[in-house]
């Protein structure tokens, strides 16, 4: 991989006084005082989503608005040396309310482009409902396929062994990103814990009808539904005291009571308005909710 001098950009964080410049084969190189990712090129087109919710007859106006974006998108790309394939272009559109689902007219480069059920991004297969059903059904396939190839080998390793492969092939595709399944009712994840219990028996070389609860308490392993609300808690916690990204920051409030009390000190977060529509954010129902097992130091 060759890097280009002409091209090569960087930004300093926290710049000290009396910083050098960054020199590359000889050269000085470009220094610039942010970074303009696509993310900046969708927000200049406004708020879609509003433009969506407040629909018009034949939606023309949230189709333009739309239709506008991808045109920004596709030059931005253009001049990044990339390509918008217009017939693999899928939109998903995920709706505030449970409304009946109306069909809009999105065009790009002179394409018509219809709205999907699902998307995928970065790995997760999300639907216009938010159930995460197909992500489920996708992850229990792969984690599927591989507990078999392990399976078929397992006569040849040692349970160490076979612990690290499942381990690293299996679980952690368990943990991807498990935190969006968070709200989901347990028969939403269930499909999930039968995969954690048939990758502890085949650690153990144990039957399919082995009991599982002490394989994985053996194991140091939770359970699906306390995996995903641990990433939940996780994160609520970075975001109010360590490293955050601050759309996340933004989403959460310390509550604050008018006078000294008890509970002052809890640091809990104040809970959303049942006026307010959660329905594309649900971390933060979870987050807001007091934990009366847990001492509040945690």
């Amino acid at each position: 991989m060759k890097v280009s001098r002409s091209k090569t950009e960087y930004m300093c964080v926290n710049e000290r006084e009396g910083s050098g410049t960054v020199r590359l084969q000889g050269e000085e190189v470009k220094k610039v005082q942010e970074f303009k990712y696509l993310g900046s090129t969708v927000q200049s087109n406004g708020e879609c989503g509003k433009e969506v919710k407040k629909r018009v007859q034949a939606d023309t106006t949230a189709s333009a608005r739309i239709s506008a974006c991808l045109v920004d998108i596709s030059s931005w790309m253009t001049a990044h040396q990339l390509k918008l394939n217009p017939s693999k272009t899928e939109p998903l559109i995920i709706p505030g309310d449970p409304s009946p689902a109306q069909d809009l007219a999105i065009s790009l480069s002179n394409s018509m482009i219809s709205p999907s059920a699902t998307a995928r991004n970065l790995g997760v297969t999300m639907d216009n409902q938010l159930s995460f059903s197909s992500h489920v059904t996708n992850v229990t396939r792969s984690c599927r396929f591989l507990l078999y190839n392990i399976r078929r080998i397992r006569p040849f390793l040692s349970t160490q062994a076979t612990q690290v492969l499942v381990k690293s092939l299996v679980i952690s595709r368990l943990d991807y990103c498990n935190s969006l399944l968070a709200g989901l009712p347990l028969n939403a994840t269930r499909p999930l814990q039968m995969i954690q219990n048939a990758a502890a028996q085949l650690v153990f070389n144990l039957p399919k009808f082995s009991h599982t609860t002490p394989l994985l308490r053996s194991l140091h392993w939770l359970p699906v539904a306390a995996r995903i609300r641990f990433k939940t808690l996780m994160l609520a916690y970075k975001a109010k005291n360590g490293p955050a990204p601050s759309y996340l920051k933004a989403l959460i409030t310390s509550r604050t009571a008018p006078r000294s009390l008890r509970s002052t000190s809890t640091a809990r977060l104040v809970p959303p308005s049942l006026r307010e529509k959660v329905f594309l954010f649900k971390l933060q129902p979870l987050f807001s909710k007091p934990q009366p097992e847990q001492p509040p130091e945690v």
